[in-house]
């Protein structure tokens, strides 16, 4: 995946504010954060989107969750809550084919979202 801004990010071509990284899994700050904590988290594996990666390897969204989990203790989310959001697809706002988790916090996050 070439084109893929994050698939560049994961190979150290463009720059990140990186949180955690492990083999499979990159989180780093987004670059216009919704929230004070606004952090996006991929798994290293280029999957367009949930289904993809579902159908792909489920086990690896589950231990991209997991981590997730981890990123949100390590940024003291734990106390006061936290969001996750996938989007997907054109109505979903998904704007990077490649999936992603968009971890929000310390904030009170307003509902409906959007």
């Amino acid at each position: 995946m070439q084109e893929c801004i994050f698939c560049k990010i994961v190979n150290k071509e463009i720059p990140a504010d990186v949180v955690y990284e492990d083999e499979e899994v990159l989180a780093f700050r987004d670059i216009n954060p919704q929230a004070p904590v606004h952090v996006l988290v991929i798994s290293k594996a280029h999957h367009s989107d949930l289904a993809a990666a579902v159908r792909a390897d489920a086990g690896l969204v589950a231990r991209t969750l997991a981590a997730l989990t981890g990123i949100a203790k390590d940024l003291g989310l734990e106390e006061t809550g936290h969001r996750v959001v996938v989007n997907t697809g054109e109505d979903g706002y998904q704007t990077v084919q490649h999936l992603h988790f968009h971890l929000l916090g310390k904030r009170r996050l307003a509902w409906p979202p959007g």
